[in-house]
């Protein structure tokens, strides 16, 4: 039997053991198939959850009013679902484009403001030399359509008038910047929504002997954006989403012991070129990314001393017996199991590690564009430590 958004309400086969003292359980707590959420959740971004994830622990930990927070929410799966859930939403990341992507879906435009938008705003502008590299992804025709929008909004806030119409077309847009098919602007490229370097795109056209053709803009974005929508509307909801871009360990928009359940998914060991991977997104969103200091880890003893800094601040902001969800995957072909890290990291703190979950998951296509093959390489399960506040 299934809830509303894919959890299995009572798994059949769990394997627990005990090992160092905690007990590990693993079994499928929720389907990893596509397409099990509500639809606002479907924007790309790397490294994400589904929104199965958190759906099971606001379930469980939480009641409808409960405020659920995540400090590294990526593109908000977390404070989206507990929004859509009745709980008070609060979400933070260090990245500002996490909250270009989070914040439009809580309260989406109707399908006659978008249009009328872009009637509006959807116009040509003239390719500066600085943007004439970008002809390896665009035709001139599209290109020069998302001049007009970068420009558009830039005068819109400028002047005071961007809204929440412009933000959900901006968010939209930032998701369809480069992709696989003609539901994108660009020219084939790969992977989605995250774009090669210049160099690497001409030689990927010289390669396919593709040129890029021209996009309906109007149209991609409507087609998206009914998607997205398809679901319906968030319910009615007398809490507004508190979305800060900060560090982890700098929680300041969060009151003591006022946080009943942290869902949250930390960056693992790998070194993010944040300036390689979101060049152009930066790009249309005006956005500098030498500006944006992500938390970069090579070694184990620098990550677990980022998170006992972040679980230190957690230890303000989550109340007595409040929970913390905190997925780690596994990295390192399976060699280094983070979940071991954080409950040596949160030693002589004021939590205690109830278990550790291991959900396990038949990837689909799209995750082994990233490089992930079930149970060979890349991270194959999600791999939670749950974790509750004591009194110190």
């Amino acid at each position: 039997m299934q809830a509303q958004f894919g959890i299995i309400e009572s798994p059949t086969s769990v394997s627990a053991h005990f090992e160092n003292g905690i007990r590990r359980e693993t079994t499928e707590f929720w389907t990893a198939r596509q397409r099990q959420g509500h639809s606002l959740h479907e924007i790309s971004y790397r490294a994400c959850f589904k929104p199965q994830l958190p759906e099971y622990f606001i379930e469980r930990y939480t009641k409808p009013g409960d405020i659920v927070a995540d400090p590294f929410m990526g593109r908000g799966t977390t404070p989206l679902q507990a929004h859509l859930m009745g709980r008070q939403a609060s979400g933070s990341d260090v990245n500002p484009l996490c909250i270009m992507m989070a914040r439009p879906r809580f309260n989406p435009p109707s399908m006659h403001q978008i249009s009328s938008r872009l009637d509006q705003a959807l116009t040509s502008a003239d390719i500066s030399e600085s943007d004439k590299p970008l002809l390896a992804f665009y035709h001139a025709d599209t290109l020069s359509q998302l001049v007009a929008l970068k420009q558009w909004f830039a005068t819109r806030k400028h002047t005071g008038d961007f809204d929440g119409v412009d933000d959900w077309i901006r968010m939209v847009c930032i998701n369809r910047l480069t992709g696989h098919s003609s539901g994108f602007f660009s020219v084939r490229t790969m992977p989605p929504n995250q774009a090669v370097s210049i160099e690497s795109q001409i030689k990927i056209n010289e390669k396919k002997k593709q040129v890029p053709e021209p996009r309906d803009i109007y149209a991609i974005v409507l087609k998206k954006s009914r998607s997205l929508l398809r679901s319906g509307y968030p319910p009615p909801s007398s809490y507004q989403p508190n979305l800060y871009c900060t560090a982890s360990d700098k929680l300041t928009h969060l009151a003591d012991e006022s946080v009943a359940l942290v869902v949250t998914s930390p960056p693992f060991l790998d070194i993010v070129n944040y300036s390689a991977d979101n060049w152009l997104r930066c790009w249309f969103a005006d956005i500098d990314p030498d500006t944006v200091k992500l938390d970069t880890h090579s070694s184990i003893e620098s990550w677990q001393k980022f998170i006992r800094r972040t679980f230190i601040e957690l230890a303000r902001v989550v109340q007595h017996d409040g929970h913390i969800a905190f997925e780690v995957g596994e990295v390192r072909n399976g060699s280094i199991k983070l979940e071991d890290e954080v409950i040596q990291a949160i030693e002589g703190l004021p939590f205690s590690v109830e278990k550790v979950m291991v959900n396990q998951q038949s990837f689909t296509k799209t995750s082994n564009l990233w490089g992930v093959k079930n149970n060979r390489r890349g991270t194959n399960t999600n791999r939670i430590a749950l974790v509750k506040r004591i009194s110190r």
